[in-house]
């Protein structure tokens, strides 16, 4: 049984994620910086799924030193990673001329130096041919748009990560994917008066992160953009 590593697993497109490989018979490790609805969820997977591990971290991966130990409990845990997913993030709109204090450095924290400290601590531990990790930017790693501020410098930031970490880890036969969704209907647009059809949903992504991990290990899909069908908002 293979296992996989999901930050930020409990709303969005992590949720809809670590219910599709739970579903495909994966084990499953996953944090949240909410302790309820983490339990909740743990509780619910293992009553689906009694034949597979689930594991539930109540971690801010803003903060390194949380990040260090949830890695650990990993390592415990699992001893090999067939897959890591790096899709915790947060969106905090604002100019960068007309941004509060502390925005820059807190997008920053989550958006990609939590992708860099996990890899690094977790790296040892994908050992398998088919070891995989996949990124999840947005189509903002690659568009600017007023108003997107500090989002827009770390998610850019994130798909420049994901390009070095491809390069390096060539030798190693691990594979690296940047998936860029564009407008994904989640707690980011918690309040907008768009009609659901304008949107992508969570479990869009969570199938086409599937299809990725699922290629012939002689293949990868480098860089993954996704857009609603009729287009940006």
């Amino acid at each position: 049984m293979k296992n996989v590593v999901v930050t930020g697993g409990t709303k969005g497109i992590g949720l809809a994620t670590v219910k599709l490989f739970a579903a495909g018979g994966f084990n499953i490790a996953f944090s949240a910086r909410s302790t309820k609805p983490l339990e909740k969820l743990v509780i619910k997977l293992r009553e689906d799924y009694p034949k597979q591990q689930f594991f539930g971290f109540s971690a801010d991966m803003s903060v390194k030193e949380e990040v260090a130990i949830f890695a650990q409990k990993i390592i415990q845990k699992f001893k090999i990673v067939d897959l890591l997913i790096n899709n915790v993030g947060i969106f905090e709109p604002g100019g960068i001329s007309t941004e509060a204090e502390g925005v820059f450095e807190r997008q920053i924290a989550t958006n990609v130096a939590s992708a860099y400290y996990i890899t690094r601590a977790l790296l040892p531990n994908l050992k398998n041919k088919k070891s995989h990790i996949i990124n999840i930017c947005s189509t903002a790693s690659f568009t600017p748009y007023v108003n997107g501020g500090s989002y827009c410098i770390s998610k850019f930031a994130l798909l420049g990560f994901g390009k070095v970490l491809r390069e390096e880890l060539k030798p190693r036969g691990i594979r690296v994917t940047n998936v860029m969704p564009g407008a994904t209907l989640t707690n980011s647009w918690a309040g907008t008066d768009m009609p659901r059809s304008r949107f992508m949903q969570a479990t869009d992504v969570a199938k086409a992160i599937w299809d990725v991990y699922h290629l012939p290990a002689t293949t990868v899909i480098e860089d993954l953009i996704m857009r609603p069908m009729e287009g940006d908002i």
